[in-house]
């Protein structure tokens, strides 16, 4: 296990832009790696009903590329029905969330995995009760941030504005990766040029469009370096 504790957060630019794509393609990295690796988040909104209760697309991924044999539960131990934000989702279920049966359920999987890929809900300041933003999840757990960049028009002024809060909440940046959302960017070499000097953490990877997450992991040797504690080359580029 690294000096980072063995987890990490993964945050996003916004809502749509490839969390859990890339959080399925890190944990493909790393199981490809000989590690044991299971995904999880901690809340997801947009469930739909099943016989064995409510289950989340982003979170049956993320236990579909996990280690086997990973209860749902502790995968998503916030599960919410209308897809909203949480905060509504959870006003509409009747409950109101609080840290402490996420903080369990990351316990439990830290126990028996070498890494753990928390993946946030939405963008880094959603609400999710009064007083308490998907930020506090790696706030309170003191989880470096991998920050996942949307590759589509806006994408510098999200990723500043991102970064600038995650600092301001003392949050440490691992590095950001890109995804490529907008098959038809204009300018993508540039935007990624300007990201790589723009941003204050190094390029862990880019993901290619439309490439299943087992493909994508070749593209993030970069960040296997970096959640092993090894030194990052900046600046950013198509090679990585």
């Amino acid at each position: 296990m690294s000096e980072l504790g063995g987890a990490v957060f993964i945050a996003g630019t916004d809502t749509g832009i490839g969390k859990t794509h890339a959080a399925c393609a890190l944990l493909h990295a790393l199981r490809a790696a000989g590690h044991r690796a299971c995904g999880m988040k901690p809340v997801a909104s947009g469930c739909h009903a099943t016989p064995d209760g409510l289950r989340n697309e982003d979170a049956l991924a993320l236990q579909a590329a996990s280690s086997q044999g990973v209860p749902y539960p502790l995968i998503n131990p916030v599960a919410l029905r209308a897809p909203l934000s949480p905060h509504l989702a959870a006003a509409r279920d009747g409950v109101q969330i609080s840290l402490a049966p996420m903080q369990a359920a990351f316990e439990s999987l830290r126990a028996g995995h070498q890494r753990v890929v928390v993946e946030g809900v939405g963008g880094w300041l959603v609400p999710l009760a009064p007083g308490l933003f998907a930020a506090d999840i790696a706030k309170q757990w003191q989880l470096p941030v991998i920050l996942v960049v949307g590759l589509r028009l806006g994408c510098l002024n999200h990723a500043l504005l991102t970064v600038r809060a995650i600092e301001a909440d003392g949050c440490r940046l691992l590095g950001w990766i890109g995804n490529c959302i907008d098959p038809d960017m204009a300018a993508l070499e540039e935007n990624l040029a300007t990201l790589g000097e723009l941003l204050p953490a190094p390029c862990l990877g880019v993901l290619p469009h439309a490439v299943a997450p087992p493909q994508a992991a070749s593209a993030l040797h970069q960040a296997m370096a970096a959640l092993n504690g090894a030194q990052v080359i900046r600046p950013a580029s198509r090679g990585l």
